[in-house]
Order: structure tokens, then C-alpha cells, then sequence
């Protein structure tokens, strides 16, 4: 049987929370300030959003914006952030890093996944940095992560649809790799092709397009950016039609 198909949507408050869901959404990685690429969301912020909707909540956890090499007590910091956002409710965890020579950093993630054994762990799009990223995929399937959010080592899934069906096709041939989770330039436009070209089942997007940033702040305090409730319900068709449901 096929894996249920899924669109998982990033964001970073808890209205984008609550409108993801409301618009499709089956599973949603939460973070702050994910115009800057993503950190740690506050604990207040995760028990909200966990109480609002009733879908996964994966918590991304990383310390600040800019390189994915970590100082040693950035790395404690990760790892004490994931025993208290586990308490709080996580239901799994976005991470990653890169080591000194820019592969990931093997240490690192073992150690994380064991500060939440329990949980389901997704490596974020540092993955894509990794030079040999056939054997980051075996790495972090003998280390038990779930999956990995990626776009086949290029820019966006479409310009890297060749390393996105050799990772896929890796992980039909062997259950035990983590699933490849599409994500990075993925559009309503694009969603089926790059699903049919791969036989994927679950997209990540943030859906956010120029007609959802409410500036009822004020341009000097910033927008409220919403993901597209309708690019949100657009993509999860694209799923469904791809995965034949």
C-alpha cells in the first residue's frame, strides 16, 4: 500500500498555523521567523499551535539563520531545545548541520535524536550541502531519521528532479532509508510532475505568495505573511491525483 499522500506546510505563528490547516495541510513545521530561513520557535508558541489544530506539528530547531556549522555550545543548545520542546508536545523535529569540511555532521544528529528517541526526526535542507549525498541518505537511515527535506542538491526541486528521483528510487528499493521530502520552489504548477517524475507521496512548502503578507502592522513594523490558503488546497490535489486518491 501506498504512503498516505501529505503537504506539510512551514510556518511561523499561529495563524499561518491554524489557516494551513484549514486549508489542506496534513502535517506543519513550525519555526520563527521563517523569512529569515527558520529558528527555534518560542515554547508558548508550540503549546499554542498544538492545541489549535489537530495534525503532526514538527518543531524545526536551529539556534539562528546563516551557516549550518554550529559552535559546540550551539549544538548543546539544540539539543536542550529539543528536551523541552518534546515535553511541550512535539510530535517530531526538523535539524542539521554541517561539519567543518561541509557534510553533515553525524555526531551532531545522533546525539540530537537521542534527546527524543521516541520522536520522528526530518534533517532540513543542509542535507543538500553535502557533497555525497547518496551516502548522507545511507548515514541518517543507520542513525533512524525519518526524512529528509530536500531539492536534489540544487536550487529548487525542478532544476534538481534528477538527484530527487535517485534518492527516491533508493528509498523504494530499501524501507529502512529516511523518505525524501520535497521541498524548496515547489508550486501548484510544478506539484504533480515533480510527484508523477518521482513516486513521491509528501511536498513541504510555505506557501507563501505576495498576495499573503498583511501589512495591518504597518511597513515599519513588518507584515504578517499567511501561507495561500488556495496554493495550500491546490497542493494537496496535486498529492491526491498524483497518488491516484
Amino acid at each position: 500500500m501506498s504512503a498516505e499522500p501529505v503537504v506539510e506546510v512551514a510556518v511561523d505563528s499561529l495563524p499561518a498555523a491554524t489557516l494551513a490547516v484549514s486549508a489542506g495541510a496534513g502535517r506543519l513545521e513550525l519555526c520563527s521567523g521563517l523569512g529569515e530561513g527558520g529558528s527555534t520557535p518560542s515554547l508558548g508558541l508550540l503549546e499554542a499551535v498544538r492545541e489549535a489544530v489537530d495534525v503532526p506539528v514538527f518543531v524545526l530547531v536551529r539556534p539562528r539563520a546563516g551557516s549550518f556549522v554550529l559552535e559546540h555550545g550551539e549544538r548543546a543548545l539544540i539539543r536542550r531545545d529539543l528536551e523541552l520542546a518534546s515535553a511541550a508536545g512535539a510530535d517530531g523535529f526538523v535539524v542539521g548541520a554541517l561539519d567543518a569540511e561541509g557534510r553533515l555532521d553525524l555526531e551532531a544528529l545522533a546525539s540530537w535524536r537521542a534527546a527524543a528517541p521516541g520522536a520522528p526526526f526530518t534533517v532540513h535542507r543542509a542535507f543538500d550541502e553535502d557533497p555525497e549525498p547518496d551516502q548522507a541518505l545511507t548515514a541518517l537511515g543507520d542513525l533512524g531519521f525519518a526524512r529528509v527535506l530536500t531539492t536534489g542538491g540544487k536550487d529548487d526541486v525542478g532544476s534538481g528532479l534528477a538527484g530527487l528521483q535517485r534518492l527516491a528510487a533508493r528509498g523504494a528499493e530499501d524501507p529502512e532509508l529516511p523518505r525524501v521530502l520535497q521541498g524548496g520552489g515547489v508550486r501548484a504548477a510544478n506539484a504533480r510532475a515533480v510527484l508523477e517524475a518521482t513516486g513521491g507521496t509528501e511536498l513541504h512548502t510555505s506557501a507563501r505568495t505576495a498576495a499573503s503578507a498583511r501589512l495591518d502592522a504597518g511597513p515599519r513594523f513588518g507584515a504578517l505573511v499567511l501561507p495561500d490558503e488556495a496554493e495550500i488546497a491546490a497542493l494537496v490535489e496535486a498529492t491526491r491525483s498524483a497518488a491516484g486518491r
